[in-house]
C-alpha cells in the first residue's frame, strides 16, 4: 500500500506543481485481423489480446469486444478505488467489481435502424471491505472512484471522436 499511496503523492506534487505534465498522449491500440471475425489487438510495448465474437456469429476464441469494455470499465473502476484508498492510508481487504450490460443485437446486424448497436445499460456492482473502515468510508471511496474512473468518465462523457480511413 505505501508504494502505491507514495507514488499518487509523488505525482500529485509534479502535476500541481507542473500542470503540463498531466496531459499525456495515451498509447495506442491496433487490432489485426486474423481469420473471420477474430482479431489480435497490440500495443506499443508488448501489450496483447485477441478478440471474437461468441458463436454461431463468430469462433468464440477469445473475448468479444463488448465483454473487452466491461472488463476494462471495471479494472478501471477497482484501480482507482484501490488508489483512493491507498491514499487514505486504508488497506482493503475485499475488493471485486463486476460489470454487467443489456444490449440488443439488432442494432449490431443493422436489422432495424431505430435500435443502436450500442449498450442499453450498465451496471455495476462493488464489493468492499477495508480493515477499520465504516461503511460509509467505502461508500464515499467508491463514489470518489466513479467520478474519477477515466474508463466511466469517458463512457458517461463521450469524447469527439475521428475516423481516418486509409484504403489499400
Amino acid at each position: 500500500m505505501s508504494n502505491v499511496s507514495e507514488a499518487i503523492a509523488k505525482l500529485t506534487k509534479i502535476f500541481t506543481d507542473q500542470p503540463e505534465k498531466a496531459r499525456t498522449k495515451n498509447a495506442p491500440a491496433t487490432a489485426r485481423l486474423e481469420d473471420a471475425l477474430k482479431f489480435q489487438v497490440t500495443g506499443p510495448a508488448g501489450e496483447k489480446i485477441q478478440s471474437d465474437m461468441p458463436p454461431p456469429i463468430g469462433a468464440g476464441s477469445g473475448p468479444n469486444p463488448g465483454w473487452l469494455l466491461r472488463a476494462s470499465l471495471a479494472s478501471c473502476n477497482a484501480t482507482v478505488i484501490a488508489m483512493r484508498a491507498a491514499k487514505l492510508g486504508l488497506k482493503l481487504k475485499t475488493l471485486e467489481v463486476t460489470v454487467e450490460s443489456d444490449s440488443d443485437n439488432r442494432g449490431l446486424l443493422g436489422l432495424d435502424e431505430s435500435v443502436s448497436a450500442g449498450l442499453l445499460s450498465l451496471r455495476t456492482k462493488v464489493k468492499i471491505g477495508a480493515e477499520g473502515a465504516t461503511p460509509a468510508q467505502l461508500r464515499e471511496i467508491v463514489a470518489w472512484s466513479e467520478a474519477h474512473s477515466p474508463v466511466g468518465c469517458t463512457i458517461r462523457n463521450a469524447p469527439n471522436t475521428t475516423t481516418d480511413v486509409e484504403v489499400v
